[in-house]
């Protein structure tokens, strides 16, 4: 189960190499970096690390537990056949003075209520509406 992988990084996790992307990050400083090919399957994946990611500076900051770098990696496979997702599993690397014991517990609290891997794990239909604009195709 390690196709379509991303990586989303922070701090001293920071990816500086050609190629990756980076973004404003309300938590860090010097933002995000993120590197991902442009498919549905990454970008899904991309959407579950990228939550993990803000997700644990957000609930370390109000632990107070100071975190110098972050990086999440994630990747995930698919049924052919069907098309439908096979899971997505991640990783977690964190650069911080912290306890390991309080990190260990960081990341089993942001486990259980990042919100993106949350509504995955639980489903959700999602529905095309009809375009409100102008469409070259018409009406779909």
């Amino acid at each position: 189960m390690d196709q379509f992988g991303v990586v989303v990084s922070a701090g001293s996790f920071q990816d500086t190499g050609e190629g990756a992307v980076r973004f404003p990050h309300r938590w860090t400083e010097a933002g995000v970096t993120v590197r991902a090919d442009f498919t549905g399957a990454h970008l899904l994946h991309l959407s579950a690390a990228g939550c993990v990611l803000n997700d644990l500076y957000r609930e370390a900051a109000g632990l107070g537990i100071h975190l110098s770098g972050v990086r999440v990696t994630a990747a995930g496979a698919f049924d052919t056949t069907t098309w439908t997702s096979t899971g997505i599993a991640y990783t977690v690397e964190l650069d911080s003075p912290g306890d390991d014991g309080v990190l260990t517990g960081l990341l089993a609290r942001v486990d259980e209520i990042a919100e993106i891997p949350r509504a995955i794990r639980a489903g959700a239909p999602v529905i095309r509406k009809p375009s409100n604009g102008a469409s070259n195709a018409g009406p779909l």
